[in-house]
């Protein structure tokens, strides 16, 4: 039954997508395979367009359209993207995109304070750092109403100036001007810490981080690590691909992944029996998602491995990004997924043990990158729970 309505509803948002986006062209699919949801939904496209006497833009009516239709899906995994939120999903999964080399934080509404400064990037040689808020942009200052379009309006060509006024940490304005460029992300970085324990810490699961993190785990090997602890907090996730190849480095031969779909079809993911035999800690966080907390439960069921810091988000659905004609995008749940054993962690996540939280201050400096080891309450946790 599940099959079925799957079914369905490619074949009426391929339809709907096919008649709005294309002007009215000829359908592919019969009227009569959409069904009276289908037909009622072409009909009012019909009548709005053929007979409302008044203004609109249609492509507001057609955003709104696609919007509420993934929205009524009740899945908060599932979204609908514009055209530019498209390719700015596309680009930063390729964890290559052109802008200045900073992350920004949520607050203050009026600014955009600098969490993060990428190493070599044209922020750091405009001698911008963490802690700083960024309150104008060409001129423009920040408020709460343009400040998603003055973030976007940072990116732009590579080669080009955007100029930034900046308050630093004493109060005092300046003005920066940055040149773009392509920033290369490195989304994996490693160090050892005391004790001879390599720390790896992952920013994501896109594209070349397998690579980074089985460059740091051999580097950390050849140094003498006597055990590993891989920092996933704040980390959203990534492709199955990525998490997959890291997995069947790191753990013994077994099933390492199941995805479902509800047609049925099950793919079945296996490491082989090479592995890193040295005793493993994650530390997690609630903005561990998807592959990150996965990692985490995986390691745990199949190596061991001890699991710190606070209680994941529970995701346990993978998505596909559909590109429709007009450049929009659907990201879209299309299959669930197991553990090696068969365990599902939707609604119910990961819960480390030990459970240990950070204070808002702690948290802060963790994005900031300026919380050092001997002050993380929650790598201290787990380099006590290795012993």
């Amino acid at each position: 039954m599940e099959g079925k309505k799957k079914r369905r509803w490619k074949t009426l948002l391929l339809a709907v997508v096919c008649f709005v986006l294309g002007g009215g062209v000829t359908l592919t699919v019969a009227w009569q395979t959409l069904g009276q949801d289908g037909q009622a939904l072409l009909q009012a496209y019909r009548l709005v367009t053929g007979k409302f006497v008044g203004e609109y833009d249609q492509r507001t009516m057609v955003e709104s359209t696609l919007e509420n239709m993934v929205t009524a899906l009740g899945d908060r995994w599932s979204g609908y993207l514009d055209p530019q939120e498209a390719q700015q999903v596309k680009t930063a999964r390729a964890n290559t995109y052109v802008g200045i080399g900073v992350t920004v934080g949520q607050e203050p509404e009026d600014g955009l304070e600098i969490l993060r400064v990428t190493e070599g990037g044209p922020a750091q040689a405009a001698g911008l750092t963490p802690g700083e808020i960024i309150r104008g942009v060409d001129g423009q200052a920040i408020t709460a109403e343009n400040r998603a379009d003055l973030v976007n309006a940072i990116q732009g060509e590579a080669g080009t100036t955007v100029t930034l006024e900046v308050e630093g940490t004493d109060g005092a304005r300046r003005t920066v001007e940055v040149t773009r460029q392509e920033i290369h992300g490195l989304t994996a970085a490693w160090t050892m810490l005391a004790d001879q324990v390599g720390l790896v810490s992952i920013q994501n699961f896109y594209s070349g981080t397998a690579d980074l993190v089985k460059q740091g785990v051999e580097e950390l090997q050849a140094q003498g690590a006597r055990a590993l602890v891989f920092d996933l907090r704040n980390n959203p996730g990534g492709y199955v691909t990525e998490l997959t190849e890291i997995l069947d480095f790191l753990l013994p031969e077994g099933t390492i992944f199941i995805s479902r779909t509800n047609d049925g079809e099950e793919t079945v993911y296996t490491s082989d029996a090479a592995c890193i035999d040295l005793p493993m800690a994650v530390l997690v966080n609630a903005e561990s998602y998807s592959a990150a907390e996965f990692f985490a439960a995986e390691l745990r069921e199949a190596a061991g491995a001890v699991v710190a810091g606070e209680q994941t988000s529970g995701k346990g659905y993978s998505q596909m990004l559909f590109t429709l004609a007009d450049g929009s995008a659907i990201s879209l749940s299309t299959a669930r997924y197991y553990t090696g054993s068969g365990i599902s962690l939707i609604g119910t996540g990961v819960t480390p043990e030990p459970l240990v939280a950070l204070s808002q201050e702690e948290a802060q400096r963790l994005l900031a990158g300026t919380l050092p080891p001997e002050e993380d309450p929650q790598l201290q946790s787990a380099l006590a729970a290795l012993g």
